[in-house]
């Protein structure tokens, strides 16, 4: 518990620029752009450096706090029931994908969870571009064969990432 104090303590800003640079944010901004012109799903990418101190006080896990994050960003309120959030736990080097209730019947959760370890793994080697651009490409392909595109497609949610 100690080590996880710390490591959201020592986790600043700084790293956040760091791992995600401008140009990056706004390569995920267009990727998540094109992706969303091949289906009517909405993709948010979140990344938080650390948690705030009242959910470290109480335990919260990456995932409770990802389910936060999606509710907070609106993503439940789609039309379709079909958003999904790449939420990023910088601190952790954590991963989590929060899907509407809309894939609930059509992707099973070893499939977010393949998603997450291969993201994490490149994060781990300090690859966040191609990690992140990779993510989005699988996510996109999901989307794509869930909700295909249609023609009142409209764009619900921003498509820049969320900086927190």
């Amino acid at each position: 518990m100690l080590q996880r104090w710390f490591s959201h303590l020592v986790t600043t800003h700084f790293t956040l620029r760091r791992c995600f640079p401008p140009q990056l944010l706004a390569d995920i901004d267009a990727a998540i752009s094109a992706s969303e012109q091949t289906h009517q799903a909405e993709i948010r990418f979140a990344i938080e450096t650390a948690l705030p101190i009242a959910h470290l006080w109480r335990g919260a896990s990456c995932r409770e706090r990802a389910r936060e994050i999606f509710g907070q960003l609106g993503m439940a309120s789609t039309a379709g029931h079909n958003g999904i959030l790449v939420y990023v736990l910088l601190a952790e080097r954590a991963i989590e994908i929060v899907a509407d209730s809309g894939f609930d019947d059509k992707v099973p959760g070893p499939v977010w969870e393949d998603i997450c370890v291969q993201i994490g793994a490149a994060f781990r080697n300090d690859d966040y571009g191609p990690g992140a651009l990779q993510a989005i490409r699988r996510l996109n392909e999901l989307a794509a064969a869930c909700f295909p595109a249609g023609t009142d497609d409209r764009n619900e949610l921003p498509n820049q990432p969320v900086l927190l």
